[in-house]
């Protein structure tokens, strides 16, 4: 019961409208074969570009194809994507943090070296290096944004990691005779995927919004499986005569990525220290008085 009242507090903190974005998407990401109404890529000229209507709810694009359908079966692109990218940076990432606040000394400065170099060079420009050398394709685009997402992780780790060896219970383990691995897979790995965890919820807006990018671009996720940048590039030609083509997948990716980063900046302020209040001291004060006179009670 303490965990539900404590994970429901922390809920009530949190922006709904960011929590119900957020749930919206990651339902329609998940149940998205289930709920798209028809075939996403299923072609009809004869109903290109028709409006809204009982058959298609938001209309058709330029093929005739449901424009609903494809905007939940995006959802889910993007969802499964973002979630690849974030699980491989985060793993690539933690490992070198951890390993590096770990020996610290001459591992250390070499990682954290090549950890420097990564955050130098702009995300977007290692992923655009890796596809032109690769060629264009979605995991060929996951591991391409991966690698470029991967540092900022690692120096998370890295300061994350550093903090929790100087904590005396670490040295009282060693004190102790615990087993290096015992150290680093019981304590310090858990410590620290927690706490990237939290930066990483405000990292899935900016990379879902990569991932539209380098499908506008041609680079990323290729037809026909639908995608929000896609979808975009797609309805550019009809921007004049049919902007609702480019609206719709436009103020998906926008909900998308302002939801996520809300919430990641709330859940970070919420980790941040805030100074006691008047009322949090006089409530405090009860509280300390309270439990004092209990305890010359039970005596």
């Amino acid at each position: 019961m303490k965990i539900l009242k404590s994970f429901s507090a922390r809920l009530n903190k949190m922006p709904r409208a960011a929590l119900v974005t957020i749930g919206l998407f990651v339902a329609l990401g998940t149940f998205a074969p289930w709920l798209a109404p028809q075939d996403p890529s299923a072609q009809n000229l004869l109903e290109a570009g028709v409006g809204p209507n009982g058959g298609h709810w938001l209309g058709t694009d330029h093929l005739g194809r449901d424009t609903f359908s494809r905007l939940i079966i995006a959802a889910n692109t993007s969802l499964v994507s973002v979630g690849s990218v974030l699980a491989i940076a985060m793993t690539i990432g933690i490992a070198m943090g951890t390993i590096a606040g770990y020996h610290r000394g001459w591992v250390d400065d070499v990682l954290m070296r090549v950890v420097d170099v990564g955050l130098s060079i702009p995300s977007l420009i290692i992923a655009l290096a890796v596809i032109g050398i690769v060629g264009p394709g979605y995991w060929t685009m996951v591991m391409a944004l991966a690698l470029a997402w991967w540092p900022m992780s690692g120096r998370i780790s890295r300061a994350v990691a550093v903090s929790i060896m100087s904590k005396p219970h670490i040295e009282a383990l060693r004190v102790l005779g615990a087993s290096p691995w015992r150290i680093y897979f019981n304590h310090l790995l858990p410590g620290t995927i927690g706490a990237v965890m939290v930066y990483a919820t405000a990292d899935a807006g900016v990379a879902a919004l990569a991932v539209a990018t380098l499908s506008f671009l041609g680079l990323g996720i290729q037809p026909p499986t639908p995608e929000w940048g896609q979808m975009l590039v797609d309805a550019l030609p009809y921007l004049e005569s049919d902007p609702r083509q480019v609206i719709l997948p436009g103020l998906a990716l926008t909900a998308a990525v302002i939801g996520f980063n809300t919430l990641g900046e709330s859940i970070a302020l919420n980790r941040i220290p805030k100074p006691l209040t008047r009322r949090m001291l006089a409530a405090r004060r009860i509280e300390v008085a309270g439990w004092a006179k209990e305890s010359i009670d039970a005596k």
